[in-house]
């Protein structure tokens, strides 16, 4: 951020510490004794006087002890020259610079955040970082586990077929776990083995093999960007991290350079869940690593240290080696591969030899030793060291919000006499928003008290079928569901079309379903919940299990025998009926 000083005061000067004058003097590095006295600017510039006093931060401190000499050497100095100082206009009134105070106060607490981060928490010679990389490397080909999107990129030679096997992988394990994302992963190469065949796709087919992975939204944003590739960019994925981050839909910093580091063999580092967790333990860092200052440091960490030779193997090694043995709970030091570089390990063996001799901590040289708002990458000092934890102490948990709590009745419309078996209604959810395109039972947002969530369901279950007997809608139980940032109950209800006009016609935006074709349906894992719900609640249905057969309509009074054995006419074979039925005939 410049100053506006005129320029027969700056000259070519180097201003170094500029924020600590009055209104008419600024420090200059060129003077003989290190300051000099610059004229105060004229009366008719009145904003180079304000610019010239802004207020200067607090020095940051080294907490490091064996760097508290050297504290301030890091200090970063900013060049003015004649050419870059802002003239005033002809009428002799400055320029207006809105933007000024805030970036210049953004700009400075940059520099002290850089020169609080003490070197205790980074690799400071290339020794370390070829340990590490030789180590990690070793291991990784030692106990990498065997998984399809591997197997598929490594055979590929295809290098856009090799990004797009890359590319699905990584969209998948975004919040999931390798054992869910392995059989929706084959199943989608499958059936789309190219980015041409997904982007010919339909939405509702990407939907419908998307359910149940949760974070639906990946699954569309994938479908867009294998359809900007192949309509825009002729085919081709972009090869770097920078232009795919920028080109493609749904691509962010992680998934750009994951894909260029393992197809590409871009030397760029990645940094996900597992590469934080290893990254926090081996440098000992224990901010907030959900902090923007923090996640900067660690992403400079990753690019340090990926193996220019071997970017991507290096990169999957480091999410292995998080995701199998540097795990959240239950770490398995005696097996990592990195062990001798790991600064949590050294605490705890350091925190050991402590507690074994009955001697006060003492730490040495290389301990980070914070004071309260020293060390950014320190642990706060209301987050002390507990023994019991060892290097599960780092990294530090982010305080999350708890979801919002919201209420939905929801209610499954069904037709038990329907033409070729029971069917029951499904809509289908704006185009946009939470599960966005998938197809849910008719629901209204609701408040707890149950008279008034009734009549909102009757009104939306009418919007869609016409007139319904209100006294026939049963409240059968509630289902929690949690989304990322919400936290959600379902009040279930039913309502079957009994001794009524079956609906042959639906409005867009709906359909009728088969029982089976409902378990296959683009649905959410949250409506799943809810028809077991309505199953295990109906009379007649086998509680808990999720494909109930279809039985008698839910009545009041038993059906007599004689009107159970038509019904059974008119159902869906079951061999596990036939002895009950052939009972009730005789």
């Amino acid at each position: 951020m410049l100053l506006d000083i005129p320029k027969e005061a700056l000259s070519t000067h180097t201003v170094t510490d500029y924020a600590n004058v009055g209104p008419s003097e600024v420090t200059c590095k060129n003077s003989p004794t290190g300051h000099t006295s610059v004229p105060q600017p004229a009366k008719s510039n009145p904003m180079s006087i304000w610019r010239a006093i802004m207020k200067k931060p607090q020095t940051a401190v080294r907490s490091c002890r064996q760097n508290q000499a050297s504290g301030h050497e890091g200090r970063e100095k900013q060049v003015l020259s004649s050419s870059q100082v802002k003239p005033s206009t002809p009428d002799g009134t400055m320029p207006k610079f809105p933007e000024a105070p805030a970036g210049l106060a953004r700009r400075q607490k940059e520099v002290v955040l850089r020169a609080s981060v003490s070197p205790y928490h980074l690799f400071r010679d290339t020794a370390e970082v070829t340990v590490f990389r030789e180590n990690l490397l070793s291991w990784y080909d030692r106990e990498k586990r065997d998984l399809p999107w591997r197997r598929r990129a490594e055979g590929e030679m295809d290098p856009d077929r090799r990004a797009y096997a890359v590319w699905v992988s990584e969209v998948m394990l975004q919040q999931t776990q390798v054992a869910t994302v392995i059989d929706y992963y084959t199943r989608w190469m499958q059936k789309w083995p190219t980015l041409q065949d997904l982007a010919s796709a339909s939405l509702e087919e990407v939907n419908q093999l998307w359910a149940g992975l949760g974070y639906y939204s990946r699954g569309r944003r994938l479908q867009e960007g294998a359809q900007k590739v192949v309509e825009e960019l002729g085919g081709h994925v972009p090869h770097t991290a920078e232009t795919l981050q920028k080109l493609l839909p749904g691509v962010g910093r992680y998934t750009a350079g994951a894909i260029a580091s393992i197809a590409f063999g871009q030397a760029t580092g990645v940094v996900d869940g597992n590469v934080v967790r290893v990254l926090c333990r081996v440098r000992a860092i224990g901010a907030d690593s959900g902090s923007t200052f923090v996640s900067q440091q660690l992403w400079s960490l990753a690019q340090q240290l990926v193996d220019p030779a071997r970017p991507g193997d290096f990169n999957q090694a480091a999410m292995e080696l998080g995701a199998t043995v540097c795990t959240p709970q239950h770490p398995r030091c005696s097996q990592c591969p990195v062990q001798s570089v790991c600064r949590a390990h050294q605490r705890v063996e350091r925190e050991q030899l402590v507690a074994s001799q009955s001697l006060p901590g003492s730490p040495d040289v290389e301990e980070c030793a914070p004071s309260a708002g020293q060390c950014q990458l320190c642990a706060p000092p209301t987050e002390p060291w507990d023994q019991t934890l060892g290097v599960a102490n780092f990294p530090r948990k982010a305080s999350r919000r708890p979801p919002r709590e919201e209420c939905s009745a929801t209610c499954v419309l069904e037709q038990p006499r329907a033409l070729g078996g029971a069917r029951i209604l499904l809509v289908q959810r704006p185009k946009s928003g939470l599960l966005a395109g998938l197809w849910e039972f008719p629901s209204v947002t609701a408040e707890p008290s149950g008279q008034c969530q009734r009549e909102a369901l009757l009104r939306e279950l009418q919007s869609w079928v016409g007139p319904l007997p209100a006294t026939h809608l049963q409240h059968f139980g509630q289902v929690v569901h949690t989304f990322s940032h919400i936290k959600l109950t379902y009040q279930v209800y039913g309502l079957a079309l009994e001794g009524q006009i079956p609906v042959t016609t639906t409005p867009p935006g709906a359909r009728w379903l088969t029982r089976e074709e409902f378990h296959t349906a683009a649905v959410s894992t949250a409506m799943k919940k809810v028809f077991r719900v309505y199953e295990g609640q109906r009379p007649g249905t086998c509680k808990g299990s999720k494909r109930s057969q279809v039985s008698a309509p839910s009545t009041q009074r038993k059906p007599s025998p004689g009107q159970q054995v038509l019904d059974s006419f008119f159902r869906p074979h079951h061999p596990t009926d036939v002895s009950s039925l052939n009972s009730m005939a005789q």
